[in-house]
């Protein structure tokens, strides 16, 4: 037991007294000692109620021979951070929450951990951290809310940022926008669409490292809890056969994720974070390949914001085990792949597949290739990511005139000051990793273009990011971002660019001699302190997964 290292032999006698402290008896010194990280706080609504399912985790442990001992994670909610300073901080915590479970992990020796993570970089943060510790591990997230219901409409987060949208241009009255926003989040959870909580969750259970239905079992359901109970009892089972982390997030597993991701159309911040994922897999992931994976797996699945189906919906559908059956008559997952279950095959025997309207059939998909694409050209020469699932067929091929912004809060005000015209391309920049610094969602100028009526005639640019609740023409992740150099530096006021998503490329049509002739717009001062600082001065490009620096000079193209 790599716990021994605390509580056997003679010199550990000091250990053993501050573990006595704790009230653990003889006989619990003797067994595996199982960390439980659980992101719970009073702030998120998708943890709020993780204390019940770290206590079923913890009864699950104990079931099963193990001594379980629970220690926090921090999660930021991007519902609340979006569109002020506080969203600088949402991706950095990523990887603060990587760092500390490391720490705890480390330096107390457990023999095993349970992830209990809720909200978007919550997830990715402890699956760095399982694939750095490489012990046994497995998930159980705090599942997602239901959707909330106005008049004879259900309706999700998103659907509350469009309506301040809506508002702005007279659509919709006071009373309608506050019935809007009494009523879109019901339940605790994460929200109910496909956004990037719920699209990490699925991801999760895709490569493997969650039990059938942590995905997308709702939050509130009592099905959740006996998930966790499982989960504890599972980590047992992986501790005594000695499978880790690293045996389950096996470039195979990691593809079949992203396959599911392409399936369901997920958010485009899964391709950021499955790009940090890989390589603390020791999987060189890139862009190119996350396009060859889109390009070969068809949509299955349209949710929120896409459509008005919800994750409560597929979950009623047969949930990603339905999903996965249906993708492998087409031979699109690797079923070889191993599960904390066992191996895929095993996993999917006797699941039907789709339902065709929840879930399409392999013969009749949404689309015949993914629902993420990453596109290329001289703009973003190391590319950058749209959801094609939630663009409109009007607007996958755009061209129009550049309407440039050096922050979201100048964006923001242009939008709802009706500055914005049909036919523009908007190009929000210094929003990059480095030039947030952050790599801010924006959430706000998407949904506020939606709600105006303009998503089906305006393109919006960035080096930022974009929230899974997002849709239309929202292309994010441009990379070489502005703040290092890139061409989305030069872009200047009327210029002309050109979209065309199913080619996958992106164009600045402006002549080569002109741009030689240009200088690129300055880095608005950000009088940085403390974590900004530094995470400004380490953080490498969303190319590759806009992660820390760890190991000096790190490939970045």
């Amino acid at each position: 037991m790599r716990s021994d290292a605390i509580k056997k032999g003679p010199g550990r006698a000091s250990h053993r007294s501050l573990l006595y402290a704790l009230g653990l008896s003889e006989s619990e010194m003797k067994k595996p000692f199982i960390g439980v990280v659980n992101s719970f706080n009073e702030i998120v609504p998708g943890h709020i109620h993780l204390r019940t399912l770290t206590d079923a985790v913890k009864a699950g442990i104990r079931n099963a021979g193990g001594v379980p001992f629970e220690f926090p994670a921090i999660a930021v909610c991007d519902g609340i951070a979006m569109n002020h300073a506080g969203m600088k901080y949402s991706l950095i915590s990523r990887d603060v929450i990587a760092d500390s479970i490391e720490i705890m992990m480390m330096a107390h020796q457990f023999d095993a951990v349970v992830f209990i993570p809720s909200c978007d970089k919550v997830i990715p943060g402890m699956l760095m951290a399982a694939a750095r510790l490489d012990v046994p591990s497995i998930f159980v997230t705090g599942g997602p809310m239901l959707p909330g219901k106005v008049s004879h409409d259900r309706v999700g987060l998103g659907n509350v940022f469009e309506a301040v949208g809506a508002h702005a241009a007279g659509k919709i009255n006071d009373a309608q926008l506050t019935a809007m926003e009494m009523s879109a989040c019901p339940t605790c959870g994460s929200c109910s669409g496909m956004y990037t909580a719920n699209t990490m969750a699925c991801l999760t259970e895709a490569m493997g490292l969650a039990l059938p239905g942590s995905g997308t079992i709702p939050a509130v359901y009592s099905d959740r809890i006996r998930l966790a109970k499982m989960t504890g009892e599972k980590i047992m089972d992986l501790y005594e056969s000695g499978v880790t982390a690293l045996d389950i997030m096996t470039p195979a597993a990691l593809r079949n994720a992203l396959r599911m991701d392409m399936a369901l159309g997920g958010s485009t911040n899964s391709v950021l974070h499955m790009l940090a994922i890989a390589r603390e897999a020791g999987y060189s992931l890139t862009l190119d390949e996350i396009n060859q994976i889109s390009g070969a797996t068809p949509q299955l699945c349209k949710l929120n914001p896409a459509s008005d189906h919800y994750i409560s919906d597929l979950n009623e559908k047969g949930g990603l085990r339905a999903v996965m059956t249906e993708l492998t008559k087409g031979n699109h997952i690797e079923l070889d792949a191993l599960t904390v279950s066992g191996p895929l095959q095993d996993r999917l025997t006797g699941t039907f597949g789709a339902d065709g309207i929840i879930i399409r059939r392999i013969d009749n998909p949404y689309s015949v290739d993914g629902g993420l694409a990453v596109l290329k050209g001289n703009l973003a020469l190391n590319g950058c990511v749209v959801k094609k699932g939630a663009v409109l067929p009007e607007m996958m091929q755009h061209e129009g005139p550049a309407r440039v912004y050096d922050s979201e809060e100048e964006v923001a005000e242009a939008i709802f000051g009706g500055q914005i015209n049909p036919g523009d391309v908007i190009v929000v920049r210094f929003e990059g990793p480095k030039g947030g610094p952050g790599m801010r969602e924006m959430l706000t100028p998407t949904s506020a273009l939606a709600g105006m009526g303009l998503d089906n005639s305006v393109a919006l640019i960035t080096d930022g990011r974009f929230s899974g609740a997002s849709r239309g023409a929202s292309i994010g992740h441009v990379c070489p971002e502005a703040a290092v150099g890139g061409l989305i530096a030069y872009v200047q006021e009327g210029d002309r660019i050109r979209i065309d998503i199913p080619a996958r490329t992106i164009e600045l049509l402006v002549p080569a001699e002109v741009l030689a002739m240009r200088q690129p717009a300055l880095q608005p001062d950000r009088n940085l302190r403390g974590v900004l600082n530094r995470y400004q001065s380490q953080v490498i490009a969303s190319s590759v997964g806009a992660r820390l620096r760890r190991h000096g000079k790190e490939d970045e193209s």
